[in-house]
This record gives structure tokens, sequence and C-alpha cells, in this order.
């Protein structure tokens, strides 16, 4: 048998990557219709009101984060005080430094041109419907990357070892580095690359709240990976499966439920098109 049988064969034979999804088809469940809320980069899950979901404005907004119920309606907002929104790119909750609270992470990790030498990611401590609106205390972490300066809009904080990982963006193949707890918060930390993907334009990822499964965005598709036991960098690093995808506008944000029973999508408002929050529901037995 030639090489290129054996080829069709291994295609042929791994039904698990073209399998039927594990979620449904999107459903529409609000327009954006606030203005200051123009450039949604990012989309995570709140962990104390898991009701609503927590974004940001792209580059050049104030640092300020908001709240949106599930049909796409600002709730309240918060302002980072001290922070600057370079280019905030994408966000994620899950546990932090102090057992028992639950911790926002603001990816200031967009660099268009791969001029800057560092990013930032912002942690704090979620708030609640009690807290402040001016948010004042919070960790920067700041790092830089062990192969050159670089673009990215992909955060993922693993909910079992608090280890974070940045996927970057435009390479023909991205890059998955990791920067392992405890993560400094006085020097700037490089990070480790673990290798690379064949995904170009990737937006967005999330990692379910059980640290099971792993979704990435790009501008074109939707993957989606179960984890096995594995580390979230083996995992990336297999064969994944698509998930089923309406386009948007500027599609940069994706968020599972901390209830796992879906994931929501996000774009940003582009050609005088409102911003669409998407629900794909979870397949029944899946």
């Amino acid at each position: 048998m030639n090489k290129f049988s054996i080829s069709l064969l291994c295609f042929l034979f791994v039904p698990s990557i073209y399998a039927q999804s594990v979620f449904e088809k999107a459903e529409a469940k609000g327009t954006i219709n606030n203005k200051i809320l123009h450039e949604a980069s990012g989309l995570a899950a709140s962990v104390s009101r898991p009701d609503l979901l927590w974004t940001h404005n792209d580059s050049g907004d104030e640092p300020r984060l908001f709240l949106l119920n599930k049909n796409a309606d600002i709730v309240a907002q918060y302002q980072l005080k001290g922070a600057k929104n370079r280019d905030w790119e994408d966000i994620a909750t899950g546990p932090g430094p102090i057992d028992n609270y639950n911790y926002i992470y603001v990816g200031e990790i967009g660099d268009n041109r791969a001029i800057y030498d560092t990013k930032i990611i912002y942690r704090l401590q979620e708030p609640d419907e009690t807290s402040p609106t001016q948010i004042t205390e919070f960790d920067t972490i700041e790092f830089v990357y062990p192969d050159g300066k670089r673009d990215a809009e992909s955060l993922l904080v693993d909910p079992l070892s608090k280890d974070i990982y940045v996927l970057s963006k435009r390479e023909d193949k991205i890059g998955i580095y990791l920067a392992a707890y405890p993560q400094s918060t006085t020097e700037v930390i490089t990070l480790e690359k673990l290798g690379s993907i064949p995904f170009h334009n990737t937006t967005a990822a999330d990692i379910s709240a059980d640290g099971e499964e792993i979704l990435l965005k790009t501008y074109a598709e939707i993957r989606y990976w179960k984890r096995n036991g594995r580390t979230i960098g083996d995992t990336l690093l297999s064969p994944s499966q698509s998930v089923e995808y309406t386009p948007e506008p500027q599609g940069e944000s994706i968020a599972f439920t901390k209830d796992g029973e879906g994931f929501f999508t996000l774009s940003e408002k582009r050609n005088g098109v409102e911003p669409v929050l998407y629900y794909f529901k979870r397949s029944p037995a899946k």
C-alpha cells in the first residue's frame, strides 16, 4: 500500500475529529445597542454571578470592565484605576492566589505590529454587586515571549493548576505559551513556548469551569478539544473537532457558561453591524 493510500485511510478512520458537534446551532440572545461597548474583544462568564458575562472594549478605551446579562444588556461597569487599556484582547475568570476567591484575568496582549517588548495580564478578585465600581487593587503580571515580539488575542487560565496560557494570533501556525503558577507580580517573566498548532488569526479561547474542555476561535471557525487527563498544552497539540459557527462581523470573544451547558460568542461592531450575543447550547447526550 502506498503512502497516499495509508494517509487516506487515516483520514477516513478518525471519526472523533469529524464527529457530530457537541453543541447545537447558535441562538441569538440579544444585540449590543449601547454605544459605550462597541469593540467587545473578550468574554468570560462570571463566577459569583453565573447569569452574567464579563467583557471589555478593544484598544484605546478606558480601563473598564462591563457586566452583561444574557440578553446583551450592560448591567454594570467597573474601572481599574491606574491600569491602561493599550490593547485589551481577552478576559478569563477562574481561581487565583488566594483559595476560595474568584479572579478575573484581563489580557493586555494585543500588538498588531509586534512592536511592544512586554505585555501585561491584570489579575483582580471578582467584584460582586456590593463592590465599589472603581477597583484599586489588582495584580500586574508582566511578561515577554521567549521568541520575540508578537500579537495575541487568546488567554486561558487552567482552573486545575492556575497556570496561564497565551495563544499567539498572526502566524501560519500559532504558538502556545505558558506562564506557570505562581506568576510573579514584581518581575518581568518569560513565557515558555510549548509548541505550535496549525491555526491562523486566532481571536479568543476559553476553558470550561471543570478544566475538561477547551474552545479556540478564529475569524472563520471554532475548534473544540476534550482534555482527557492531559495538560492544556498537550491537549491543544492534539487533534480538535470543528463546532458549527455562525459568522460574525468581527468575532473576537468566546466563553463557556460556568454550568458547562453551552458557550457564548460576541463580535465587535463592524461596518455598521451591531454585535449579537450568540449562545451555543450543548447537544443532548454529549
